[in-house]
């Protein structure tokens, strides 16, 4: 199962890659790859200071070995090792019309043996969230429309309980609001009386290949939209906002920097101009103010 979920993060850095250098037109993607010291290593892919997207990183990554000490007092475990593979997307377009999206899918395999060779647990995560800037509720509905209807091929159940899950975990609490209007997240899929690891397999992969269908359409409508300083000023403020959840609350940034990931690849979700202003308030009745309303309560979009 690894060994395909492998090959499938590889295809779909491809996939995902190639459609947003096309949409872009001008800016390319960088690649790096890197080694992991303890086992493992990934491919970085990058865009910078492209015509639509500002910055925005594809990384794919397949990593093995000890369970680091945090990672052991967590499964509460003296000895383990782990494989775990992934790809993880974050993309902030230059246009404030265009949301932030960020996506990833994942496979973690446990075992208590060092060769690696039959696995004792394993168990599928991942997910996918919007972060507009400016609120079209078109767009909202269209992304959570994608991916309500690949969770149905596999469960009416599923849908409802990932999207809640999106919802509590994209969350500053610090600030009493969402970081944006959700989408899926899901973790910790083992096999259960319902569905096996089989099934969670498809699961995953089918929704990391419906990522493009979510979020392309949205950025074709959006990227002629005119802007001025104004709503670029006020796009980065609320990038701050994004900024303090992935280094405050995101569990896979937390998870790379105890397990000694690449640094580099870790904190290439953070946006490359952000601001935070003092007490900053949007004006009354204002598009900014309208947002931060939809932002203090779940909302359900389709």
């Amino acid at each position: 199962m690894k060994k395909e979920f492998a090959t499938y993060i590889q295809n779909l850095q491809n996939e995902i890659c190639s459609s947003l250098e096309e949409i872009d037109g001008k800016s390319s993607f960088r690649e790096d790859d890197w080694d992991r010291e303890g086992g493992g290593g990934g491919k970085t892919r990058v865009i910078s200071k492209g015509d639509v997207f500002e910055k925005g990183g594809v990384n794919i990554s397949t990593v093995h070995g000890e369970l680091p000490e945090p990672i052991k007092k967590h499964f509460n475990v003296e000895d383990g090792w782990f494989w775990a593979g992934g790809i993880s997307l974050v993309v902030h377009p230059k246009s404030p019309m265009i949301p932030t999206v960020h996506a990833n899918f994942r496979y973690f395999e446990l075992y208590d043996d060092e060769e690696m060779m039959h696995p004792v647990d394993g168990w599928f995560g991942g997910g996918a969230d919007l972060t507009p800037y400016y609120l079209y509720e078109e767009d909202a509905r269209h992304f959570h429309q994608v991916f309500k209807d690949v969770c149905e091929k596999h469960g009416e159940d599923l849908y409802p309980d990932f999207k809640k899950q999106c919802d509590e975990y994209f969350y500053n609490s610090h600030r009493n609001e969402a970081r944006g209007i959700g989408g899926l997240f899901f973790d910790y899929l083992r096999a259960d009386d319902k569905r096996s690891l089989d099934d969670w397999h498809a699961f995953a992969e089918d929704t990391g290949k419906v990522f493009l269908d979510s979020y392309m359409p949205i950025v074709e409508r959006r990227k002629d939209e005119t802007y001025g300083e104004e709503e670029r000023y006020w796009q980065e403020i609320r990038r701050g906002r994004y900024v303090e959840f992935n280094l405050i609350h995101d569990r896979g940034t937390l998870f790379g920097l105890k397990t000694n990931g690449r640094i580099e690849s870790i904190l290439m979700s953070l946006p490359p101009e952000v601001r935070w202003d003092y007490d900053f308030k949007p004006e009354k009745g204002s598009r900014e103010a309208k947002l931060l309303e939809v932002l203090k309560e779940p909302r359900e979009w389709v």
